[in-house]
């Protein structure tokens, strides 16, 4: 099931940008967390071997599954009833077909995705008791996009482009999607991802909002990265965090997890009160979706408010299941209360 959407001047809503990366979800004790090297919850980049070890080294087979941020977003946007196609660059592997075929038979226009040579990516995601989720990506074939590989074509007949901060770690390539995308006539917006990447860009990242992004998407621990000088010890206090980040001017939502989030636009403030969830199993996923319901009510034109409570139902469900997808047989009661909350 999907939801109808007033007809468009432009054949697209939503063009996602990001790495098409195939997830590998597996539940870990806390004490696997020693094998990945690296800050529980974060996300650090690997290379074949060592993903091969860490894969050799699971207590059970991952299960497989199509994933990336902005990926997320945009599959669960198409079911949310927008029009959408994804831009990134898929390997020469039967990953890669897997990954393909699932987004066109969800009605995903898949005739923008690049091409590779070598491997596709892949994300292995390590979810602990508590559902947070620690991950670490090989790129393969994501790696080898170039900036010359977009232009604005790319983004034509398009009404907004949403970029998952990722993307970020290669500015060249960033700022070539950001300038491709604005000069085809694009509204643009941008998730932040991780707290690493916007450690690793933050500079970068505050001049992109002053020349101007239509949604900004940043959880609590991206908050504090981003605006280090706003306090950050209550859930109330990430209402400045929100406000600082839209008066750059556009629109701006801090997610708080289970605790709900902040929506700020111009003078308007939001408080969106969080969905109880008694029986989540994995994190993974959840933000994206959050996102997807967030843009699937924003590009309907819908308030703040409405748009906090969709992007709440479809994160909430999200973390009910293993993996960043809603499964299949779940999704229509999904599809039906998010219109309902849409009116």
């Amino acid at each position: 099931m999907t939801l109808p959407i007033q007809p468009s001047p432009a054949p697209l809503d939503l063009i996602g940008v990001g790495a098409p990366i195939m997830d590998l979800v597996v539940g870990v004790p806390d004490s696997f967390l020693v094998e990945a090297k690296g800050e529980k919850g974060g996300m650090v980049m690997v290379d074949a071997d060592e993903m091969a070890r860490l894969v050799a080294k699971l207590p059970q087979p991952p299960a497989i599954t199509p994933g990336g941020s902005a990926a997320n977003t945009t599959f669960n946007a198409t079911r949310l009833g927008l029009k959408t196609a994804f831009i990134g660059k898929l390997g020469n592997d039967e990953l890669a077909r897997m990954y393909e075929a699932r987004f066109a038979s969800t009605g995903v226009a898949t005739d923008r995705f690049k091409r590779g040579t070598i491997a596709n990516a892949c994300c292995l995601i390590l979810t602990t008791p508590d559902t947070q989720r620690t991950m670490r990506t090989y790129l393969g074939a994501v790696m080898t996009l170039s900036p010359d590989e977009i232009s604005p074509a790319d983004f034509a007949a398009a009404r907004h482009v949403h970029i998952e901060g990722y993307v970020v770690f290669n500015q060249a390539l960033a700022e070539k999607i950001l300038t491709s995308a604005r000069a085809a006539g694009c509204t643009v917006g941008l998730s932040f991802a991780s707290f690493e990447v916007v450690g690793a860009s933050r500079d970068w990242l505050l001049n992109q909002l002053k020349l101007g992004l239509a949604v900004s998407f940043a959880n609590e621990d991206e908050a504090k990265a981003l605006f280090p000088d706003l306090p950050a010890n209550t859930l109330e206090d990430y209402a400045a965090h929100a406000k600082r980040l839209a008066s750059f001017g556009g629109t701006a939502a801090i997610t708080l997890g289970k605790d709900g989030a902040w929506i700020a636009r111009g003078s308007e403030l939001h408080r969106v009160a969080p969905v109880v969830v008694t029986d989540a199993v994995d994190s993974n996923g959840a933000g994206d979706a959050w996102a997807a319901g967030f843009l699937s009510a924003w590009l309907r034109g819908q308030s703040l408010e409405a748009c906090g409570k969709v992007a709440s139902l479809v994160g909430a469900e999200t973390v009910r299941h293993m993996g960043p997808i809603i499964p299949d047989g779940k999704w229509n009661d999904v599809a039906a209360r998010a219109k309902s909350l849409s009116k």
